[in-house]
């Protein structure tokens, strides 16, 4: 089997080493080139053809930005992997990174935080077996498939140790300084233990279970959307050509991080034409409004005697994550029973496969992404196996498949 290949550029020496660190501990992975700033990543490119690329926002030379816009008119299609500030500045540049074609995003780790740290080292793993073994094996390479199973967990967790290990004293990691060369200099780690995660060499999909609906699915009156990792663009490829005489509320749960999520929507809705907007607690589910949970939120709805709003909560995390999927499905399948269309796409894990099955067995229409367009066939999947999904839709037809539900009973 081949590995897959990360070109790390930051001009941060105590970054790349980090970064290269995590990526040396788990097999399958491995790094293929580092450079300071975007300048010498485009150099490196042709050097060291990577099949992903983790590229730091600001730096001296050519900026983060100025590099994707490079790598844009050389028609260069390598994912980029974004290190972003956790600032509202950061969120906006961020978003406009999106806009150019990077491919997904992760915050960059504080310092003075091992929890942090962690947890950008087990999404940054996630990340480069996602879109840089999509990549990898386009281009005919023989890169295995990460089994969702017990042993991802382990792969993380190794990450989350390696990027521990390296923690320095509390300063900051995006400092190209001569301080932080030498936290670099002193940060010298044990030799590695390759993790060797279980792969597959096939998605490995199994029949799904039969679920016998309690009802007919009827008219649609709300639509709620589930989506992880590959969300945000495939989320501007469905809202840039939904309908806009879609009549229904829709509510959708990205996983992101608090403080991006009202600059995504934002994003989205410079390219739909309907209303977007981050949800706020007690917000009225309005015909043709689209609410995105905000980041470190559950989203769920609630009936009054008048009308349903969206309600926020700040409950334990659900399958590891808050805003959950399940909990707006759960919500809905409760609500509207048949009278709704459920719709999971792209992302590692479960989160959401359990609330679709619900909503499926109330008589709700629902819709999963397909394989070979999910940068992630793993929410999808699960759903699909435990029978939640009526009909599978690849991303470019997906749309058109909402919108066509959507206006079945009018």
């Amino acid at each position: 089997m081949d590995d897959i290949s990360v070109l790390i550029i930051d001009d941060s020496a105590l970054m790349r080493n980090l970064i290269s660190r995590i990526i040396t501990e788990v097999e399958g992975l491995t790094v293929a080139g580092k450079a300071m700033n975007g300048a010498f990543g485009l150099e490196k490119i042709a050097q060291c053809n990577p099949d992903v690329i983790v590229l730091d926002i600001e730096m001296p030379v050519m900026t983060g930005i100025e590099f994707l816009k490079e790598r844009r008119k050389r028609n260069i299609h390598i994912p980029v992997i974004m290190m972003s500030s956790l600032t509202t500045e950061g969120a906006a540049i961020t978003m406009e990174c999106l806009d150019l074609g990077a491919s997904d995003f992760i915050t960059k780790p504080a310092a003075k935080s091992t929890g942090d740290l962690n947890s950008v080292a087990s999404r940054l793993v996630e990340m480069l077996f996602s879109y840089g073994g999509q990549y990898a094996r386009r281009q005919g390479k023989k890169v295995p498939f990460v089994r969702q199973d017990l042993n991802l967990a382990v792969m993380r967790k190794k990450a989350e140790e390696s990027a521990a290990s390296l923690r320095p004293p509390a300063q900051t990691l995006s400092s190209g300084s001569a301080a932080a060369a030498k936290q670099e200099q002193a940060a010298r780690p044990s030799a590695p233990v390759k993790l060797k995660p279980q792969f597959s060499t096939t998605s490995d999909t199994s029949a799904p279970v039969k679920i016998t609906p309690l009802r007919e699915g009827g008219r649609v009156e709300i639509i709620a959307l589930g989506i992880s990792t590959g969300g945000p663009n495939a989320l501007r490829e469905v809202f840039k050509n939904i309908s806009p005489d879609i009549k229904q509320p829709i509510l959708v749960v990205q996983h992101m991080p608090a403080g991006f999520t009202a600059e995504f929507a934002r994003s989205l809705d410079s390219i739909c034409p309907l209303e977007v907007r981050e949800a706020q607690d007690g917000d009225l589910l309005k015909s043709g409004r689209v609410l995105i949970a905000p980041g470190n939120y559950h989203l769920y709805v609630e009936r009054k005697s008048l009308a349903s709003i969206a309600r926020l909560s700040s409950a334990e995390p659900c399958n590891g994550h808050r805003p959950s999927v399940d909990v707006l499905f759960e919500s809905v399948a409760k609500i509207y029973e048949n009278r709704s269309l459920g719709v999971i796409m792209t992302g590692m894990g479960r989160d959401g496969a359990a609330g679709l099955a619900q909503m499926r067995k109330q008589g709700a229409h629902t819709l999963g992404q397909d394989e070979e367009s999910s940068i992630v066939y793993g929410m999808p999947k699960v759903a699909y196996e435990l029978g939640g999904v009526e009909r599978q839709v690849p991303l470019s037809q997906m749309a058109q498949a909402i919108s066509e539900v959507a206006k079945q009973f009018e």
